[in-house]
């Protein structure tokens, strides 16, 4: 599958900080139940990998790791089971790594050098991150124009109430979404409605 299939399974990719609040599985078949089958584990926590294993084995769940950083990472989210690999910025280092390793891989980038760096290795999906602090939706338009092949996943301060403007853009094929899964949320019912929500917003 390749990384855009991914990104077209649904409008959000829920953005997930794994703190031990909830069981990994029963979340990961809350979202995938409401619409959202594709979900991004952030590295950022020590128990991550470990979930990320046990949600990888819950049926119709396409499970990536975030924040990967460098070429060890990569190799420990793939042994996890991670099924894309998202990075923050774009590095030939990793990118090359993970090309290499045939895992579909969506590299970050705010500027326009940075994507002329992933075009060079031969990526045309990104994840357009820190998504508002890196100039929001004005910005995005304005790389779009000399990029028109391009396709986008903006993560990065996005919500509920401004993800459909992100999405309306042509060059949007979805968002990344913290707002899925607040920290310290406990209610899985809860986040089945927002998950309901974000799913229908391309319907």
């Amino acid at each position: 599958m390749t990384i855009d299939r991914i990104m077209r399974l649904a409008p959000v990719i829920p953005v997930l900080v794994i703190d031990g609040t909830l069981d990994p599985t029963a979340l990961t078949e809350t979202l995938v139940k409401a619409g959202l089958p594709v979900i991004e584990v952030t590295l950022r926590t020590p128990g991550a990998l470990a979930a990320m294993h046990a949600m990888a084995r819950v049926d119709g769940a396409i499970v990536g790791a975030g924040t990967v950083l460098n070429e060890a990472m990569l190799g420990a989210a793939i042994d996890a089971g991670a099924r894309f690999i998202v990075a923050p910025g774009l590095t030939e280092r990793l990118s090359r790594a993970a090309i290499a390793s045939g895992v579909p891989f969506l590299p970050g980038i705010a500027t326009a050098g940075d994507i002329m760096r992933g075009l060079d290795l031969g990526l045309d999906r990104f994840k357009f991150f820190p998504a508002e602090a890196a100039g929001g939706l004005s910005a995005l338009k304005a790389l779009a124009g000399p990029f028109a092949a391009i396709q986008f996943c903006p993560t990065g301060g996005i919500t509920e109430a401004s993800a459909p403007a992100w999405l309306a853009h042509p060059s949007v094929v979805c968002v990344g979404g913290s707002w899925i899964v607040p920290g310290g949320e406990t209610d899985l019912s809860a986040i089945a409605a927002r998950a309901r929500a974000a799913a229908g917003l391309r319907n």
